[in-house]
């Protein structure tokens, strides 16, 4: 399945929309990582942890968005967006991707 940030897909010709669909992942991020992201964000340096939680969030929550284009008979997914969204609280700390885009049907 085709899946882009775009509108249009080119040499394509959108036969269908088949309407939102989205998709969302939340991950927990544990407490060793924490540690060790904070003292990476006192000396510098990219949280090599956070990153890759991130990117499984993000692999998690277009799988998800993908899944539910299928059910509803899409070939493609145009028009997609992701953010990103960091949840704190008292003894709790997640880490959320959500993604959106429109199911279509191609000629």
């Amino acid at each position: 399945m085709i899946i882009t940030t775009t509108d249009s897909i080119e040499g394509r010709e959108i036969a269908e929309y088949c309407g939102i669909v989205a998709g969302e992942a939340i991950m927990g991020a544990n407490i060793f990582k924490d540690f060790f992201a904070g003292i990476r964000d006192i000396v510098g340096g990219r949280s090599g942890a956070y990153e890759g939680e991130l990117a499984k969030a993000k692999e998690f929550a277009l799988n998800d968005m993908l899944e539910r284009a299928r059910q509803i008979g899409a070939d493609a997914i145009v028009g997609v967006d992701l953010d990103y969204e960091s949840i704190s609280g008292e003894k709790l700390n997640m880490l959320m991707v959500s993604c959106n885009g429109t199911a279509v049907k191609l000629k």
